[in-house]
């Protein structure tokens, strides 16, 4: 049985109608609408600019009769998304949602390490596996969107905001602990 999934967005605009073809197609799992299922996940990377607002936009997906890929962080996820990132034709264009991690280098800035060369694949793999499990949600075709229900957005305050960066601080320092630690197991 499908239940209907909630979602979140955060970002400088109140979103009722998102757009699948404003993202780039370098990321991740490719072109499309990327959201989380986890509320507060979204609202801890929410970013401040000055004269601008901070909207957490909330969604309902109904996965009834849609085509959905669900990765796992392992080597078919790392390949997509190796994939996607340079700009290979989408693997998984067949899908209408994609749903797995985050990789943690696009939360914590260690992209130049996991891309250097300096490592191979089943290496980057390691390294892209530490830390803590996040998962998107990406909307990938118009069936898909047809199938996504605007709920509300809420407004986010800036002390809100200051509250979850700081704690995106802190999760970025222990993380870049426990990265370094495998870094240097790693045979370079």
């Amino acid at each position: 049985m499908n239940t209907v999934k909630r979602l979140y967005h955060t970002g400088f605009e109140i979103i009722p109608e998102p757009d699948i073809t404003a993202g780039r197609r370098n990321a991740d799992f490719g072109q499309g609408f990327y959201l989380s299922d986890d509320q507060e996940f979204s609202k801890r990377w929410a970013k401040q600019r000055k004269g601008l607002s901070v909207y957490l936009n909330c969604y309902e997906l109904d996965p009834e009769g849609l085509n959905i890929m669900h990765f796992a962080r392992d080597a078919e996820w790392f390949g997509y998304i190796f994939a996607n990132r340079s700009g290979q034709k989408d693997a998984m264009a067949a899908y209408d949602v994609i749903i797995g991690p985050v990789a943690n280098d696009t939360l914590y800035d260690t992209w130049g390490i996991i891309t250097s060369g300096l490592i191979g694949t089943e290496q980057a793999l390691e390294l892209l596996s530490q830390g803590p499990l996040y998962e998107q949600t990406v909307i990938k075709t118009e069936k898909a969107l047809a199938a996504l229900r605007y709920v509300e957005t809420v407004l986010l305050t800036d002390d809100e905001i200051q509250r979850y960066r700081e704690t995106v601080r802190d999760e970025e320092k222990q993380f870049q602990e426990v990265f370094l630690k495998k870094l240097d197991e790693i045979d370079i």
